[in-house]
């Protein structure tokens, strides 16, 4: 049988729009092969990326709001005043990361932390018990989902896990050290990041140096 001067795909692209039915060819809006979904737009793909960007940023900061946490319900006298407006920042800052429309990291009250200094089993003397001391106490969820841990310096155990330092000065310098890597850890996030999240990250990243600063040297005095 002889070659008629039309394509097997022209052919087809005629025959389809014979019988009403356009577009039959766009393979990127059709189902992908075997029937499967459809691969997600570019738009939508930058979607997900920017809300997954955010998710783990939020849980970075989380890691840093549930060490105030710690740290205020192990020393309230004596830190009480100096931590409670960096807390609150901090809380502030997961809720500006936070994707709108989900539930921001949880974090433990601060009126469940206080332990005497070794009392919780495993925990070295002279600290007290924080809520990474034990299995699925509070704190611990919102690490392990983003890599926010791991991305501030801390094991998935929650911001203190060998417990919250007994002296005050130390659990400053902890704390210290973590609004730092959390500072940190935002400043490597802006990297490749949409222009609206980078600017959320670099004024967060930039809270955090703030915050390491007022918690060590620059807190004293």
């Amino acid at each position: 049988m002889g070659r008629s001067g039309l394509t097997r795909r022209h052919a087809l692209a005629t025959a389809a729009t014979a019988v009403g039915v356009p577009g039959v060819l766009a393979g990127c809006t059709g189902p992908g092969p075997g029937g499967g979904a459809a691969r997600p737009s570019a738009a939508e793909a930058a979607r997900r990326a920017e809300l997954a960007l955010l998710r783990r940023s939020a849980a970075v900061s989380g890691v840093l709001l549930a060490g105030y946490d710690e740290a205020l319900g192990a020393h309230p006298a004596a830190l009480g005043a100096r931590l409670a407006p960096l807390r609150e920042a901090a809380a502030r800052h997961v809720a500006a990361l936070t994707p709108p429309g989900e539930r921001a990291p949880a974090t433990a009250s601060p009126d469940s932390r206080t332990a005497s200094p070794g009392s919780g089993t495993g925990s070295p003397v002279g600290r007290t018990a924080g809520p990474g001391s034990g299995a699925g106490s509070p704190g611990t969820g919102a690490a392990p989902a983003a890599t926010g841990a791991a991305a501030s310096g801390t094991a998935a155990g929650g911001a203190f896990p060998r417990g919250v330092p007994a002296e005050p000065g130390a659990a400053l310098a902890e704390l210290a050290a973590l609004a730092s890597r959390t500072a940190a850890a935002h400043t490597a996030a802006l990297v490749g990041a949409p222009p609206e999240p980078a600017r959320l990250l670099a004024s967060v990243a930039a809270a955090g140096a703030a915050h390491a600063y007022l918690l060590g040297e620059g807190g004293r005095g």
